[in-house]
Formats: C-alpha cells, sequence, structure tokens
C-alpha cells in the first residue's frame, strides 16, 4: 500500500523541487505525491561483512562479551564444578553454556549484519532516471549522505547512512537495528534475559546451600571472596535481566505494531498501510514460524553468494532534496 508522504522526514521540504531531466516540474498536492517503494532502491548486499568503526559502540560491545565472561566464570568456578550433585552440575551448565552461546552469536550477527543500509551517493540525475519510476513519484535525497532514500528509511548519524525501517542505533551492539538485524537484535535481549535469569536462580540455590553446609565446602574460592562474586554476579543479573526484558518486548511490540521506534518518536506512526502482527513477525524473523526463529544462524552459510547487482551512480549529486517526477 502507497503511503502519503506529508509526513515528518530527514529532508528539508522547504527547498525547491526539480524534475529529473527538465528545468521546470509540475508541483503536485500532498496527497497526490508518491513516494518510491522500499523496493525500487537497489540495496547493498546483506551478505557482505559490515561492521562500524565507532569507539564508543565497539567499547560497549566488549564490555557485554566480558560481562557474559565474567558470569560464566562465577557460574562454572564458583557455583557448579565445587557442588557436590553432579547431575546438577551438568544440567545447569549444559543449559547456561547454551543460553550463553546463542546469546553471542546472536550479538555478534546483530553487529555484523548490514540492518539495511541504503547505497550511499547515488543522488545522481543518472541514477534516478535508471529507477525508470512513473510520472507524479517523488524521490528523496538525504541530505546528510546524498543517498536516495526509499520509504520509511532514515540517516543514522552514528553509522553515516540512511537505514531502512530503522528502530534505534545501539552501541551494545555497535549497529543500527534495523531491517536485516531486527532478529538477531531480538535473541540477543532474550538469550541475555534468560542466563540473567538463570544465573539468579542458581545464585540463590547456591546461598541456600551454603547456609545449612560449611561455606569453605561450597567453593574452591575462600568464603568472602565466593560472597562478593555471588553479589556481583547477583548484581549484574538483576540489572541485565531488567534492561534486556524491556527491550526484548519493546521491539516484539515494534515488530506486531509495524513500526519502529524511530516512527513513534517522530510522530510518524498510522501513515502508512501496516500489515498484521503475525505477518510482520514471518517478515521479521524470516518465514513462517520454526525453530529457525531461534537460531542465529539461520540463512548463514559458508558458500559466497553472488554480489547483489549495484548500480553504479555516475555524475554530480543533485541539489535537490525532494524531486517530483514531472507530468506527462
Amino acid at each position: 500500500m502507497k503511503s502519503p508522504v506529508h509526513r515528518c522526514r530527514d529532508v528539508e521540504h522547504g527547498r525547491g523541487l526539480g524534475g529529473v531531466g527538465t528545468g521546470t516540474t509540475t508541483c503536485l498536492q500532498a496527497e497526490q505525491r508518491i513516494p518510491i517503494s522500499k523496493d525500487v532502491i537497489t540495496s547493498s548486499s546483506a551478505s557482505a561483512m559490515w561492521f562500524i568503526r565507532d569507539a564508543c559502540g565497539i567499547i560497549c560491545a566488549v564490555i557485554t562479551w566480558l560481562l557474559v565472561f565474567y558470569a560464566e566464570f562465577v557460574v562454572l568456578f564458583v557455583m557448579l564444578l565445587p557442588s557436590k550433585n553432579l547431575t546438577y552440575s551438568i544440567v545447569n551448565g549444559t543449559l547456561f553454556n547454551t543460553l550463553a552461546f546463542l546469546a553471542l552469536a546472536s550479538h555478534l550477527r546483530a553487529m555484523c549484519t548490514d540492518p539495511g543500509a541504503v547505497p550511499k551517493g547515488n543522488a545522481t540525475k543518472e541514477y534516478i532516471e535508471s529507477l525508470q519510476l512513473k510520472p507524479g513519484q517523488v524521490v528523496y535525497k538525504c541530505p546528510k549522505c546524498c543517498s536516495i532514500k526509499p520509504d520509511r528509511a532514515h540517516h543514522c548519524s552514528v553509522c553515516k547512512r540512511c537505514i531502512r525501517k530503522m528502530d534505534h542505533h545501539c552501541p551494545w551492539v555497535n549497529n543500527c537495528v534495523g531491517e536485516n538485524n531486527q532478529k538477531y537484535f531480538v535473541l540477543f535481549t532474550m538469550y541475555i534475559a534468560l542466563i540473567s535469569l538463570h544465573s539468579l536462580v542458581m545464585v540463590g540455590f547456591h546461598f541456600l546451600n551454603c547456609f545449612e553446609d560449611d561455606w569453605t565446602k561450597c567453593s574452591t574460592f575462600s568464603p568472602p571472596a565466593t560472597v562478593i562474586l555471588l553479589i556481583l554476579l547477583c548484581f549484574e543479573g538483576l540489572l541485565f535481566l531488567i534492561f534486556t526484558s524491556v527491550m526484548f518486548g519493546t521491539q516484539v511490540h515494534s515488530i506486531c505494531t509495524d513500526e519502529t521506534g524511530i516512527e513513534r518518536l517522530k510522530g510518524e506512526t498510522g501513515k502508512w498501510g501496516k500489515v498484521p502482527c503475525w505477518e510482520a513477525m514471518q517478515m521479521a524473523f524470516g518465514g513462517p514460524f520454526s525453530l529457525s526463529w531461534c537460531s542465529p544462524f539461520a540463512g548463514l552459510s559458508c558458500r559466497k553468494s553472488p554480489p547483489e547487482h549495484v548500480i553504479v551512480p555516475q555524475g554530480e549529486i543533485i541539489e535537490e532534496d525532494v524531486i517530483e517526477i514531472p507530468l506527462e
């Protein structure tokens, strides 16, 4: 469904309008203007390696991995290995390590997946003409990265690119959360919340058992060191359980309502044809419901796929931020 274009944009609507290949253009009323779909704009290859060189994001991503490794250390060497119950240690160790592995894998894919970046610097007259747009359609140019913006795309100042269906830029994954990697961000928040809850439950059982037994038999560390390590893990688990649970719920709500966080922030909600909740979930997670929804490795292949055909823009960047295709 095509949407009106008098919504808030990252472009300056006050600037002049110009036609493609003509000196003048026939101005249309706002309700007659038709934005081009995201499918018309050739996107960069989602299979290509993607990494944002942002110091703050890299530091936050490293801290995330270090916190998971700290939880792994305390769970294994303070609680499970010293435990006298072998079945308890094996079951909880397997479960915790599996969830931690899936969490880190989801984080890596969310960080290294192209979130839906629009080709940079393709706002040329030649490229617009190659799109073969219909008369009356409107083309938007981002004045910051000089790219032709499809509908529902927004510019990220950190990635320095326009991102399709951008929800927000998350420093913890050092990337934008957009059309192509929202699934991995949802899985990351879900698995972090699960290992946080699991660690809190194990800390509770460990304290109960150690109060009834000698502390020296509960851990290979000294009692003061054991208590400090457990308290720090408890604080970390509680903090991240609350944070990631809220983020998980927010992301699922955004998918079901088919509106991103930045669209709600800018008041752009309800200005496009929304898809039903279940259909939106299938689009975000890559198909009908299956176990692949919970896998960060779905769609991952070692075989190099041929790169998508990207039209190289030629000529000078156009000056106008809003271009109307003149009526014939």
